[in-house]
Order: structure tokens, then C-alpha cells, then sequence
């Protein structure tokens, strides 16, 4: 092992030894003489410093002169710190060269005592600035990569946080609760496992009547009720549209499923502000469940199986899952794919039933009744497959074929030169509700004139909004007339009456048929019958079987006749034998005479 050097002038020979390889390395060598305040440089310190010197006596200050200012009092800490412990010196800071150029400079020296005692320090410095500034932009590189991944991390967090979420109300969306649902049947803890199926009452109306804005702001009020109502172990879903899921464990009885359901409903029935108007929904739900773990339970299913009878039963019911409904729902939904297929086959017509002028006995009108000609099953009454079309959604399709194959049936008979009388077209108030209707009928370029709309849902006539006063004034523009079906039923109101003033109002078959034997009954349809010619509204009894029918309704006052006794509906070639050819100019004009 090599001595290290004890004297003064070993220093000094090993500092020449060094300086000519510190030189070609472009290292700068410095003494500095505590006791003398003497600093002594090589020539490659001045070259470090740009001095533009070579002396090797330098003055106390140079270094100190040099220092950038915001890092003079760490190199001083630094070596203050070696002399005060007689060991290592080790710094880097920034010089500020005579031009202006800042560099960075290494440092290093060690403290020693002369030959004569006196406190020395020797070093080397060398320039470290394109070592900083690599250093620097490596770690800016860094920085940059890291705040990238930080970024490419939050997308991913947001993107799988968007495909197992509802972007509407926030909650889980069906996939993530499908998977929940999966993790909590295989999880050997929840003997008690169930699932609740909502569907939002009256949404359609509300998204209908006050546009999609309204709509959402119920999604996300009744998503936030949801929450609130749902225990703290609950998971709850938007599968779509106005449908919501729930999945609850560890519960005891069926008495505590129906108590949160009766808690989901009693919220979800709570009135909702949108802006000035005053909203209202409710919720119906199925309700599917096992206390046993039983395996291969499928548990949405079954909720989804008793959500459908509740619906059935009528707005704001629960109902539990009954293996029974299953086969029931399977034949349904069987049958509304059917019905589908029908309407693009073009299996769905009108039938016509005559309507007779109570006072001439002539065909004043035809009242177009839908059919379904079923490639099985024959020819089915709306009865049959109404019901399954509203569930569907198939309702407004209905009504707009059965519109179309009676303007076809219509220029067809025109054209073989029949007198063709007024013709009623059953109109649900889902499709009076329908913001397309108006923009539908103006599409099909037709003559509307001699076509009545019977709306068949009368219940609206208690919550006729400006929107639908609006519409219904709309239709008359394009020439169609308003008719109001089963008056007399209990649905419609006279005030509702006077706001629309239809043209025609139909008397309910269930008034007409004990009218021969009843006293009370005809003093019944006898109001009915002059609050009607007061409003200047025409008035159609249906249900007339028989002559007496027909007789007493002539002596109350009605305006036209439809029933069996004159007809039942028929088929368009079959009814076309009964209108009455067209006129020529010259008959009229006779007939005139």
C-alpha cells in the first residue's frame, strides 16, 4: 500500500506529478493557504475560470468573486465543514464566467498542515455543466414520463371506470353488475341472495310531454332515491332506459325484501321539480330471490319474470318471482317477435265496421279495427295481441300501419268508383304523446280529409297539457278529424270535453246495452246527448245488437249507429260491396234539382 504524503514538500512533488495529468484531463488543481489567506491555481484554473491569467499566485477572492450568487453560501458552508473537521472537501456549484456564461463546477480537496504548521487545503476542480444539464434533462425526461404514465393511468382508470358505469346517473351499468352478481352467487358466505327489478312508471309520458332534459333529471333524482332507500350492503345498477337493479344479501324473510321495495316506492313516489312543472313517477318491481344458495338460480331472470306481472297488475306493484309466470312470459315475448315479423309481412290490417245515420239508415262511416292475420293461428282479435304490443313497444307501429293500409284501401276504392264515407283510425295516447307524430303524417304527402282520429285512451282528457291542445289542433290543420272513444266509461271529464271539442264522441258500448230496459240509463245517455249537441259534438252509439237498441238511441237524440245489428267488421273487399258507387256532376246536380 502506498504512504501518503506527510510533508510539505511531498505535497508539492506530488502535486507537479499531478498536474500534468490533471491537465490532459482538463482537471484544475488549487491550493489554498488558511494561515496566509494564499491561493495558488494551475494554469487549467484559469482556463476553468477564463481568467486569461497564468500565475499561479492568485488573489484570496477569486474564487469567492466567481461563485454564482445564489449558491455562495453552500460552497462556503461546504468548505467551512472540511475545515473545521481537517477532513474531505466536496461541493459543486455554479461560477459566473467574466462573459456572463454560468457553468457548473466539481470540486474536491483535502485539509492538511504545511511543513511549517500552517492550515492548507488542496484540491481539484473540474467542469461538470454537461453532466448537469444531460442530468437535468434526463430527469425532466423523467418527470415527463412519469407524469404521461400518471395521465395514461387516470385514462385507463376512466375508461374502466366508464365501461362499468352509467354516464347518466353514475351508478354501476349492467356490466358491472353482472359481474357483481356472478362474484356474490359464487361466494360460499350469502346464503340469502336476491335481486330487485324497477322500471320507472309513466317515464315515457314524462320524456314524451316534457323532452329529454325532463327525462334525465328523473334518471339521475330516482338513481340518488334509489341509493338513499337501499341498504348499506346493496348494489344498485342502471341497466337502460328507465330501469334499475338491485342486488341485496343476508337478509331473513321475504318480509324484508317487501319492506325495501315498499322503502324504494315510497321515495321513487315522491313529486320531482323540473323547473316550474311538478313531475310525477313511481316504480313498479319484481322481485327474485333464494334463501338457500340454491345453485344455478338465475336470479335476474326471475326478477325480470316478476317485474312483468307487476306491470301487469298495474302501475306501483311488487311482485315476487312464481315459476309459473315463466313459461307465461316466454309465450309473451314469443308472440311480440311474431307480431314484429307480422308488421313487416304486412299481416297486420284493418277490418271495418259500418257506422249508419240514425236518421237515413245510409253508411256515414267506417271505423277501422286492427287484425292480425297470424300464419297459425288464423285471424286474432286486438284483444289477443294488443295488450303484448304495448309491452313491446309495438303500439305506435301498429297504429301507423293500420293508418297507411286504410289510406291504401281508401284510393283503391275511390278508384274503382266508390262513394267512400269518413273512416275512423283507432289512435292510442302513447302515439298522440309521440313528439314524430305530426312530422310522420306530413311525410306521407296525403289527403287526410274524410279520416277521423279515434283516441282510444281517454284518460288524457283530464291532463290535456298545451302540448297536446296543441297537437290535437295540428291534426285538425292537416284535415283529420277528433274523435273521443268509450265516453261514459268513467275516464273522461267534461271539462276535458269542452278544451278539446272533438267532433264526434262515441258513446261507451256498457251505457247502450241496457238502454231498452233501463230508465236510468237513458236518463244518463240523454245528458250525454244534449251536453253534446250543446257543445255542437256529434254523437256515435256502438254496441247497437239490436232494433230496440237502435230505436230508443234514435228517440234519445244519437246521431249514428254502430253495432252487430248492422254489420260486424269486415274485411276491405268484403266492405266495399256496401258503399255506394260515386256520383257524377250530372247526378249531383240532379239530385240537386
Amino acid at each position: 500500500m502506498a504512504k501518503s504524503p506527510s510533508t510539505t514538500r511531498e505535497y508539492r512533488d506530488l502535486f507537479r506529478r499531478l498536474e500534468l495529468a490533471l491537465d490532459a484531463s482538463q482537471m484544475g488543481v488549487w491550493e489554498h493557504n488558511l494561515a496566509r489567506d494564499e491561493l495558488l491555481w494551475d494554469a487549467q484554473m484559469h482556463r476553468i475560470y477564463r481568467t486569461g491569467r497564468t500565475e499561479r499566485r492568485v488573489s484570496a477572492d477569486a474564487w469567492q468573486n466567481a461563485i454564482h450568487p445564489d449558491d455562495m453560501l453552500r460552497a462556503n458552508a461546504d468548505f467551512d465543514k472540511a475545515i473545521a473537521s481537517h477532513g474531505h472537501y466536496d461541493s459543486q456549484f455554479r461560477i459566473v464566467l467574466p462573459g456572463g456564461e454560468v457553468r457548473h463546477l466539481r470540486s474536491r480537496g483535502h485539509y492538511y498542515l504545511t511543513d511549517e504548521g500552517e492550515p492548507s487545503v488542496i484540491g481539484a476542480e473540474w467542469d461538470v455543466t454537461d453532466d448537469v444539464v444531460l442530468h437535468h434533462a434526463l430527469q425532466s425526461q423523467k418527470v415527463q414520463l412519469e407524469e404521461r404514465a400518471r395521465e395514461l393511468a387516470d385514462s385507463y382508470a376512466e375508461i374502466e371506470h366508464a365501461a362499468q358505469h352509467d354516464y347518466l346517473t353514475g351508478l354501476p351499468n349492467r356490466n358491472f353488475f353482472d359481474a357483481r352478481l356472478r362474484a356474490l352467487q359464487a361466494d360460499g358466505r350469502y346464503r340469502s341472495l336476491a335481486v330487485l327489478h324497477l322500471d320507472l312508471d309513466r317515464f315515457k309520458q314524462i320524456n314524451d310531454s316534457h323532452g329529454h332534459g325532463a327525462g334525465d333529471h328523473v334518471l339521475r333524482v330516482a338513481s340518488s332515491r334509489i341509493i338513499g332507500a337501499a341498504p348499506a350492503n346493496a348494489v344498485a345498477a342502471r341497466t337502460g332506459g328507465d330501469e334499475f337493479v338491485i342486488v341485496l344479501t343476508d337478509f331473513a324473510t321475504t318480509q324484508e325484501l317487501e319492506q325495501i321495495a315498499r322503502r324504494m316506492q315510497k321515495a321513487l313516489g315522491e313529486p320531482i321539480t323540473f323547473g316550474n312543472d311538478i313531475l310525477r313517477s313511481g316504480v313498479s318491481i319484481g322481485i327474485g330471490y333464494t334463501l338457500d344458495a340454491r345453485p344455478g338460480a338465475n336470479l335476474l331472470t326471475e326478477s325480470d319474470v316478476a317485474l312483468y306481472q307487476a306491470k301487469r297488475l298495474g302501475r306501483n306493484r311488487i311482485a315476487f318471482f312464481d315459476p309459473a309466470l315463466k313459461d307465461e312470459l316466454l309465450a309473451r315475448r314469443t308472440l311480440a317477435a311474431e307480431l314484429q315479423g307480422g308488421l313487416e309481412r304486412r299481416e297486420v290490417v284493418p277490418h271495418y265496421q259500418v257506422q249508419i245515420d240514425a236518421r237515413t239508415g245510409a253508411i256515414t262511416g267506417l271505423e277501422a279495427l286492427v287484425r292480425w292475420n297470424h300464419p297459425t293461428r288464423g285471424l286474432l282479435s286486438p284483444f289477443e295481441f294488443l295488450p303484448i304490443a304495448q309491452e313491446a313497444g309495438l303500439a305506435n307501429s301498429i297504429d301507423a300501419t293500420v293508418l297507411d293500409r286504410v289510406l291504401e284501401d281508401r284510393e283503391r276504392w275511390q278508384t274503382e268508383g266508390f262513394s267512400v264515407p269518413r273512416i275512423a283510425v283507432n289512435v292510442s295516447a302513447t302515439r298522440l304523446h309521440d313528439a314524430e307524430l305530426l312530422a310522420e303524417l306530413e311525410r306521407r304527402r296525403a289527403d287526410f280529409h274524410g279520416i277521423a282520429f279515434e283516441l282510444v285512451e281517454t284518460i288524457f282528457l283530464d291532463e290535456s297539457s298545451d302540448e297536446i291542445l296543441d297537437r290535437i289542433r295540428a291534426l285538425r290543420t292537416l284535415g283529420i278529424d277528433i274523435e273521443i272513444d268509450d265516453f261514459g266509461s268513467g275516464h273522461a271529464s267534461l271539462l276535458g270535453l269542452v278544451k278539446i271539442r272533438p267532433d264526434r264522441l262515441k258513446i261507451d258500448r256498457n251505457l247502450v246495452k241496457d238502454v231498452v230496459v233501463s230508465v236510468e240509463q237513458r236518463r244518463i245517455l240523454k245528458s250525454i246527448i244534449q251536453i253534446a249537441q250543446a257543445l255542437k259534438v256529434g254523437v256515435i252509439a256502438e254496441g247497437i245488437e239490436t232494433k230496440q237498441h237502435a230505436e230508443a238511441l234514435r228517440r234519445l237524440g244519437c246521431d249514428v249507429f254502430q253495432g252487430y245489428h248492422f254489420g260486424r267488421p269486415e274485411p276491405a273487399e268484403m266492405v266495399a260491396r256496401r258503399l255506394s258507387p260515386q256520383q257524377t256532376d250530372t247526378e249531383k246536380s240532379a239530385g240537386r234539382r
